[in-house]
């Protein structure tokens, strides 16, 4: 049989982590069972000591899981893939499984609030410490790097903001000082950016959001190289932050359109950032498929297009934003992303609502802000429920 590395993404996709069983099921089954069973004390004692390969127990071993983990490494290129219950706890397991009291983390400054507050008010109370600069200043990584560094971590593009790390030249920046870098890759998803084929040495993922793709389950992953992969998977196994074999099988099958919704989906966002930038009741839009992003280079680049998430500014505060808001009929008021609904957030009061306002001003998230996670309704629809909103400003 052809490797699966020599085909395409889209036949990945649909394709790559298949086993079936003596069944011969074409899609794929659903393992919903607690542990397994083995065929002797002796055949028990080499799976528990890793002797010998198979299904244990499913805080750390399920076919399922296993299955969706095989299929999101091939599209991002990976040689291993572990899966966690959340994207928060992607982060989390990377970072204690990698990292020991007195080590220090380099981020980029825009990144989403829970991820602010996980390396500010958590990870510092074991010990680890972090200094956040701005996500584009590439001199800034260099100077922010100490003996103690371990790790560099960055959104590329950045929630709200869509700011773009220049992800080739920051894995350049980390390597030279012998540091990881690791870049969320939340906002593209593999279909549209492979931060591993930039230089990245781990891809986490919120699977909650474009793996999946229509609002179902909470997920994440780390993809990366199976020697680093594998650190993370002990500490899985150990602390057990994994992912429920029902949720990996629901984004396993949301992998076989990832491609399709990615495509459609950033069409729509490019036609919305072009009607808002013209809209005289908006004072900035913040998309990188627009000419207007200053990296709009960079994006067309390293991206295959600009997403589907539109950020934009309107003229006034958050009385302004909130009447924007409060006047959609279509859209859904919530902070989740990569539906196939269009979501509509205020993040000031929201993603980012926990961390300072100073944390907040530095990091560009206004008042006047508002992030939309464009879906999969008809454009003009979607145009038509936030001009509403719009006339009231």
């Amino acid at each position: 049989m052809q490797p699966m590395d020599e085909l395409g993404l889209d036949t990945q996709a649909v394709r790559a982590g298949i086993e079936r069983s003596q069944f011969n099921e074409h899609s794929e089954a659903l393992y919903l069972t607690s542990s397994f069973v083995f065929g002797s004390a002796a055949q028990a004692a080499a799976r528990f000591s890793g002797e010998e390969d198979g299904n244990v127990y499913a805080r750390f071993t399920n076919p399922t899981v296993t299955a969706m983990q095989q299929r999101l490494a091939a599209l991002e290129g990976a040689e291993a893939c572990v899966a966690t219950a959340s994207g928060m706890a992607a982060i989390m397991s990377m970072v204690m499984a990698l990292m020991s009291a007195g080590d220090h983390v380099v981020a980029s400054r825009g990144l989403f609030g829970a991820t602010q507050q996980l390396f500010n008010n958590i990870l510092s109370r074991f010990g680890i410490e972090t200094t956040f600069v701005p996500a584009t200043d590439l001199d800034a990584y260099r100077a922010a790097i100490t003996p103690k560094t371990k790790l560099i971590f960055v959104e590329s593009p950045s929630n709200p903001l869509t700011e773009l790390v220049d992800i080739a030249a920051v894995a350049a920046i980390a390597h030279d000082a012998g540091v990881l870098l690791a870049v969320d890759n939340c906002f593209c998803s593999p279909a549209l950016q492979q931060p591993l084929k930039l230089g990245a040495d781990l891809v986490i993922h919120s699977a909650t959001k474009y793996l999946d793709g229509q609002g179902r389950v909470l997920g994440g992953a780390v993809c990366g190289s199976k020697k680093l992969v594998d650190e993370v998977f002990k500490f899985l196994r150990t602390a057990g932050p994994c992912i429920s074999p029902f949720n990996a099988w629901v984004i396993l099958k949301g992998l076989e359109t990832l491609r399709i919704r990615m495509d459609a989906q950033s069409s729509a966002a490019l036609q919305l950032a072009s009607w808002l930038e013209a809209q005289p009741q908006v004072a900035r839009v913040y998309y990188p498929g627009l000419p207007s992003h200053p990296q709009h280079e960079l994006a067309l680049r390293q991206q295959g297009s600009g997403g589907a998430i539109v950020s934009f500014e309107v003229r006034g505060g958050r009385e302004e934003a909130w009447r924007v808001v409060d006047s959609t009929q279509i859209v859904s008021i919530t902070a989740n992303l990569g539906d196939t609904k269009t979501t509509l957030t205020h993040p000031a009061s929201t993603t980012h609502g926990r961390i300072s306002p100073e944390a907040r001003e530095a990091s560009g998230i206004r008042e006047s802000l508002l992030r939309v996670a464009v879906g999969l309704e008809s454009i003009e629809d979607i145009k038509a429920d936030l001009a509403r909103g719009l006339a009231r400003i």
